[in-house]
């Protein structure tokens, strides 16, 4: 349902502090703002019982079920988008402006 690339999967565990990325759980929201567009929001977070879980590169992810269906099959990637610029990307083909990437991260059309 998610995936977590290895870019991504380390970098969350150098941004949580832990080194082990059992202890970690990310959570991921996503909704639509009034122009349609896919605003995404991460963050660490504790389980709760109704949270779809799923672990991918050892990052535990959790997502409240309001926003599975809008994030079902994305992937996290950390990519240089410019010269010394990461970021955290979400690569969702539920985003009517989703495009891959390829493995250097540079866009391409979905």
């Amino acid at each position: 349902m998610i995936t977590v690339t290895p870019q991504a999967a380390k970098q969350i565990l150098k941004s949580s502090g832990e080194e082990d990325g059992t202890k970690v759980f990310l959570r991921l929201a996503a909704q639509r703002d009034p122009d349609g567009k896919l605003e995404y929001g991460m963050g660490f977070d504790e389980p709760k019982d109704d949270d779809h879980r799923v672990t991918s590169e050892g990052i535990n992810v959790l997502i409240s079920p309001q926003y599975v269906a809008l994030l079902g099959g994305s992937t996290i990637d950390f990519v240089e988008i410019n010269p010394g610029d990461y970021r955290f990307i979400f690569q969702n083909p539920n985003d009517d402006n989703h495009r891959r990437t390829d493995a250097g991260g540079a866009a391409q059309e979905s």
